[in-house]
């Protein structure tokens, strides 16, 4: 893992912008496409305003949530929503954009489809990821009910999963599938998940599922 602190937000994002947009260019001088997941919520969408300015061959670009709530993409939850309005437009309105969310009323009965939609894009090139205060990552949670499946070494694509901390039921790209990434990078902010991430180190994935993904890793940390 690789520890990068900043001195405020706004140098952060804008280096993490300069840095998925770096990785992506590179994917895409030595292949016809190149695929980015990305993580939903209001912490990553300066990055995701920085990057949809930028020019960078985004029509040979895939991009997709590292985890989607079960709601529809017009429900204010939904992290397709969020994606769309913030990273898909401007020179990325080009990119094609590969949905978790089918329409189904529980994950368990979508999963093929959702498998079929992103196994034509795997590797990833690059993995932006969050972390929550609990060390989880997309819908990667401590106390998810198949946390085991999702982080085997022969896991599924995708898996739906349930958790308290979770809320609506999930579904989320596993373990192996982010930790397979040609790049990674964790956005972190705040004392308290610094603090927490230190402090996991050893821990095993099952209590900390973010460990699972940090072996090659970039993390970025500002207050």
């Amino acid at each position: 893992m690789r520890f990068v602190p900043y001195p405020d937000r706004d140098l952060m994002m804008f280096a993490v912008a300069d840095a998925v947009a770096s990785d992506l260019r590179l994917a895409l001088a030595s292949n016809e496409r190149a695929s980015l997941t990305v993580p939903g919520g209001t912490t990553p969408g300066p990055v995701f305003d920085l990057l949809a300015g930028l020019d960078l061959g985004w029509d040979r670009v895939t991009v997709m949530p590292n985890d989607e709530r079960w709601v529809d993409e017009d429900h204010d939850r939904s992290n397709a929503r969020l994606i769309r309005k913030r990273l898909i437009r401007g020179h990325a309105a080009q990119a094609r954009f590969v949905s978790l969310y089918a329409d189904a009323p529980e994950p368990e009965l979508a999963m093929e489809r959702v498998a079929a939609a992103v196994s034509p894009h795997l590797p990833l090139s690059v993995a932006l990821l969050g972390m929550g205060a609990d060390l989880h990552t997309a819908s990667l949670f401590p106390d998810a009910d198949r946390l085991a499946e999702a982080l085997a070494p022969d896991a599924p694509v995708a898996l739906p999963i349930r958790a308290e901390a979770a809320g609506e039921p999930r579904v989320t790209l596993t373990a192996r599938v982010l930790a397979d990434a040609m790049a990674i990078h964790v956005l972190i902010t705040g004392a308290d998940k610094r603090r927490v991430l230190e402090e996991s180190e050893g821990l095993p994935p099952e209590r900390a599922p973010i460990r699972a993904l940090l072996a090659n890793a970039t993390v970025h940390w500002a207050e």
